[in-house]
């Protein structure tokens, strides 16, 4: 019932764990190292706990490509490579919300019951898993998945599977790879691509 988080202005490479912030679930300091504080985002991490009973950890990150994406209010939804499927399936964008505010946390909440992962406008990214290994493999794929998205681009583009090749994939992820958390299955949010 309580949080761990990274505190604020600290180089994450500079990261050791007497310095994390131990927080209740209503986001009150329980302990912390004088001169640390919370992320000014830990609403939105606590959005995620409140909003998703099998979400365990929470990573908020600014990785290049994916904010790039995010800023320009584009979604990741290509349905063209197999681990993009598989992995998240389509990345939406939240609304653009003011940082720091329960403008994020309100911004994200209809995303969070079908997403693992998403961008957020103008800001970053999100993502979310029942463990740390997984919400940091989900913001790695997040990025991976941009970056294929943005080289796919510049070389001219690319058809999606078929529907049938997407079904198989998405049956793979269930029974044979059996990933956890969420994924939205096959969704457009342009309809044009069907």
């Amino acid at each position: 019932g309580t949080v761990l988080c990274t505190p604020s202005g600290v180089s994450k490479g500079d990261m050791v764990p007497e310095i994390l912030v131990h927080l209740a679930a209503d986001g009150a300091v329980l302990h912390t190292m004088e001169g640390y504080k919370p992320s000014s985002e830990m609403k939105m991490h606590l959005r995620c706990y409140q909003e998703r009973e099998d979400v365990n950890a929470v990573v908020h990150a600014h990785p290049p490509i994916a904010t790039s994406y995010a800023s320009m209010g584009k979604a990741l939804d290509g349905y063209f490579m197999t681990e993009n499927i598989t992995n998240l399936g389509a990345v939406p964008v939240a609304p653009y919300a003011k940082p720091s505010t329960d403008e994020v946390p309100d911004s994200i909440a209809p995303l969070l019951a079908n997403h693992d992962a998403m961008l957020l406008a103008n800001h970053g990214a999100l993502t979310v898993g029942p463990t740390l290994t997984r919400a940091y493999f989900n913001m790695e794929s997040l990025e991976m998945y941009a970056k294929t998205s943005l080289y796919i681009h510049l070389l001219g583009g690319t058809p999606d599977l078929s529907r049938e090749r997407i079904d198989d994939l998405l049956e793979l992820r269930e029974k044979v790879y059996r990933l956890p958390g969420r994924h939205p299955g096959y969704v457009k949010y342009n309809q044009d691509k069907d």
